[in-house]
């Protein structure tokens, strides 16, 4: 099944595929983000290696579990064919009550079906106090589309 945008991306539509994917996990529903991904997608996230949706089920379930109130914000770096790089950071706390906010950059390389079939994510995380926090929008749902994006931000 087809995920439009398909490679060959544009910028406007490699823009809308950063959306799409930034939109699907901060539902922190792993089933429907797993669908995004080719039945044999192949991920590098921190040290851990995933690949095939299970996996990336098993993997998500447990990263949400873990990292509670997330909140994410993602943004175009460069693209090229069927490539897209991205740079993001995401807010959440942990089992102890205690901020974070974690930035990264990852690089994504579609199948011709708009479907991610590689995900190579970088991560270092910073904590933060609560009064830190900048991603404020409504838990497990889309960023709002007035709600500042990461270079508004300063991040």
């Amino acid at each position: 099944m087809a995920r439009p945008p398909l490679p060959p991306f544009t910028r406007e539509s490699a823009i809308q595929k950063v959306r799409a994917a930034e939109d699907a996990w901060n539902t922190r529903d792993p089933e429907r983000v797993s669908q995004a991904y080719t039945e044999d997608s192949r991920w590098r996230n921190r040290s851990t290696f995933v690949t095939g949706r299970e996996e990336i089920v098993g993997f998500l379930t447990a990263k949400w579990r873990q990292e509670q109130e997330y909140r994410l914000i993602k943004e175009l770096w460069a693209f090229d064919g069927a490539r897209i790089a991205v740079r993001f950071a995401y807010e959440w706390r942990d089992a102890g009550g205690r901020w974070f906010r974690s930035h990264g950059n990852e690089n994504w390389l579609f199948d011709d079906d708009g479907l991610m079939a590689e995900r190579h994510a970088s991560i270092n995380d910073i904590a933060i106090e609560e009064s830190e926090r900048l991603f404020l929008w409504d838990r497990a749902a889309p960023r709002p589309a007035d709600h500042a994006g990461l270079s508004a931000l300063g991040l």
